[in-house]
């Protein structure tokens, strides 16, 4: 690492960081499913502690941790278990504590005087998220508490402090800022740098997307995505947990009844189609979901059309020269944001697919050859490996 950056620390890296939204362990499913449908950030954290109380109400516990984020992505997996698809109703009701993850070390508390060596290496060793005390001078800290008491904000207080989080994309965004200290590395390939990885996740576009759930929930923890892939190992798309993570709940019938192909359709293009509804509630009837049906209204926005040709995917469409797939707005409840399976080529320079990554807001970009077939994948945690 350059010896210019070693000087940096991970407060440095949360500047202007809003604080968590947070959730109690004794939480049900339901209250993270709400707390996540009003929440900015695509992650709620979990403390096994009742973090949340005023300030001047604080019992300092040293022993009140964050154990853990949940995202809607989990919500969605969860709900598409066997044991869950006949009374989502009941599966709401289950303890937060089982959307968490059972690995150890993805959520870890750092000071924030850490250097940023010692941030990347813990990245490294498979952390996510790491959660660091929010440094505010006085006047800071007088401005804040105002405008939470003018807004519904509830974020996490814990011995009169506030957390916020240091992901992976922050770590990269922060040394793409200094990319010219580490000249000439930026602009090697990544096929030369040898950071491709040839093992990722993938499902055939025919398949049922239901065979994918393991897929989604283990590339939401690989912090990667599915790649939708034809018989001739085109990339199609993929079935990224970024999009589902706009989503909302009642896409876990979507997953349960469509092909992989048609959940594309559902997801990312301003809304699901109204023949692909149809056809949602029609199998959840045959499978006597009634249970999924009544309580989940699936609804088709008024912008959203059966016989919009732009509105259902093919599994012969492929990936234009350019190497960016256009898609659709994604469909959300909540938002909508433009999806777009982000890929470059194996002669792509490191700078280059970093800033693409970024750009996108993601943490991995898939790798094609010239004709379209997949080769691979690069995530930010293996080009860390490059800068540490």
């Amino acid at each position: 690492m350059a010896v210019r950056l070693l000087a940096y620390e991970v407060a440095d890296l949360c500047l202007g960081k809003p604080p968590l939204r947070s959730l109690s362990i004794s939480a049900t499913v339901g209250d993270a499913l709400s707390a996540l449908k009003i929440s900015d950030d695509n992650y709620i954290s979990v403390w096994n502690c009742n973090h949340s109380s005023p300030a001047k109400n604080v019992v300092v516990d040293d022993n009140c941790r964050c154990v853990g984020k949940v995202c809607m992505v989990d919500v969605i997996c969860f709900l598409c278990k066997d044991e869950n698809l006949s009374s989502p109703s009941s599966a709401l009701k289950s303890p937060v504590s089982a959307l968490l993850s059972n690995s150890q070390g993805l959520v870890r508390h750092v000071d924030p005087s850490s250097s940023l060596a010692e941030a990347i290496d813990l990245i490294l060793q498979g952390a996510h998220c790491l959660v660091v005390p929010i440094k505010r001078n006085s006047t800071s800290n007088s401005k804040r508490k105002l405008l939470l008491q003018k807004s519904a904000i509830t974020s996490t207080v814990h011995n009169g402090r506030e957390y916020c989080w240091v992901t992976q994309e922050d770590v990269i965004r922060f040394l793409v800022s200094s990319i010219g200290l580490f000249s000439p590395i930026p602009a090697l390939s990544i096929e030369a740098l040898g950071i491709i990885s040839t093992e990722f996740l993938a499902i055939g576009y025919h398949s049922p997307a239901s065979s994918a759930v393991g897929a989604i929930s283990l590339s939401l923890a690989e912090k990667t995505s599915v790649a939708v892939v034809d018989d001739n190992g085109i990339l199609i798309g993929e079935i990224s947990p970024f999009t589902l993570a706009c989503c909302d709940e009642t896409v876990a019938a979507a997953i349960t009844t469509l092909s992989a192909g048609d959940l594309m359709a559902y997801i990312d293009c301003g809304g699901p189609p109204e023949d692909i509804v149809r056809i949602v509630k029609e199998r959840l009837k045959d499978r006597n979901l009634e249970g999924m049906l009544e309580e989940f209204a699936i609804e088709t926005p008024s912008n959203s059309s059966s016989s919009d040709e732009e509105s259902l995917w093919s599994p012969t469409t492929t990936l234009p020269r350019s190497g960016r797939y256009s898609r659709c707005s994604s469909y959300s409840a909540r938002m909508v944001r433009r999806a777009e399976a982000i890929v470059c080529h194996p002669g792509s320079s490191l700078v280059a697919v970093m800033i693409q990554a970024l750009a996108h807001r993601v943490n991995y970009v898939w790798v094609i050859e010239e004709d379209n077939s997949l080769v691979g994948i690069v995530t930010f945690a293996n080009m860390l490996q490059v800068f540490r």
